[in-house]
């Protein structure tokens, strides 16, 4: 019997309470070395709803599961009708203040790394640098055949020469870029092959029951053990590939701070929970350590 991954939590103990005393997050911002862990809830201001919080995706939607996307011909025909339709929209999110205040903090040297769970690039597209995209990105797709990558606006123009009148209006939009698509809607859509071999292609993001890469892990360890703090930004933290994390940190005498609306897997390893809006959160700690979002200039040393 195949083992599902684990797509929801629900806690089995008391938790600290939170706060919205943003003190304890300014002052480790404050001395540096503050390595960032974010999740979908830092870009749901940019219009891409999360997987948890309220209203999220995974109240009316399933993720694709690794071994269902490359054990059905069915499901990769699913898959890709939907992310098609969702790619499109993705490609109109934009950074929100959220994503510009952690690319200030980082040009400020404040940061000691920013490892994103997001898929959508938008820290990035903030001017943020080095980011370690923990599950991959939407922006390129890798063949299972040959193992070779191209740009995902490529497969785009593919797909729409394939399927020229595709233009169904989808339910909604997920985190992972796959839109709500019911299965008239995806009807006999066409999924192109591998120009180099013919094989499958899949988007090059780490889908639920799928491992992150031992040596990407192994950087995201690294970049943990090099920093003073971890600040976690918008996850839930349910599964374990951004949980590990939190618990090297809390377990190594380093301090966690996690600003997120609801309780979180980690919380109990935190100094402390902010229950704030990102945005709103960010944008103050930016303020108190006078850091514009937008000014470009380098550190003052």
């Amino acid at each position: 019997m195949r083992m599902r991954p684990t797509l929801t939590w629900t806690p089995t103990e008391d938790l600290p309470p939170s706060t919205t005393d943003l003190r304890p997050v300014a002052d480790a911002l404050g001395a540096g070395g503050v390595l960032v862990l974010s999740g979908a809830g830092i870009s749901t201001e940019s219009g891409i709803p999360d997987y948890r919080g309220e209203g999220g995706s995974l109240s009316r939607h399933t993720p694709m599961l690794y071994q269902d996307f490359t054990g059905s011909a069915q499901a990769r025909r699913r898959y890709w009708a939907r992310s098609h339709l969702g790619w499109r929209a993705f490609g109109r999110a934009r950074p929100n203040a959220g994503h510009r205040a952690v690319a200030a903090f980082g040009r400020h040297g404040l940061l000691a790394g920013t490892i994103t769970q997001n898929v959508d690039g938008l820290h990035q597209a903030a001017g943020s640098d080095a980011v370690v995209e923990l599950h991959g990105s939407l922006d390129r797709v890798v063949c299972l055949g040959c193992g070779s990558f191209s740009p995902r606006r490529e497969l785009a123009r593919r797909l729409e020469e394939a399927n020229p009148d595709f233009a169904p209006v989808a339910a909604g939009i997920n985190p992972d870029g796959d839109a709500d698509l019911s299965e008239d809607q995806v009807g006999d859509f066409r999924v192109v092959p591998c120009v180099d071999c013919g094989g499958v292609l899949k988007p090059d993001v780490v889908f639920f029951g799928e491992a992150v890469s031992p040596r990407r892990v192994e950087h995201c360890r690294e970049l943990v053990r090099a920093a003073d703090a971890l600040l976690v930004l918008g996850s839930s933290l349910t599964v374990m590939s951004g949980l590990r994390f939190v618990r090297q940190a809390a377990q190594s005498g380093k301090r966690v701070l996690i600003i997120n609306r609801d309780a979180t897997r980690g919380d109990r390893h935190a100094v402390a929970r902010v229950d704030l809006p990102l945005g709103a959160a960010l944008t103050t700690l930016a303020d108190g350590l006078g850091i514009s979002l937008d000014d470009e200039t380098a550190p003052v040393a």
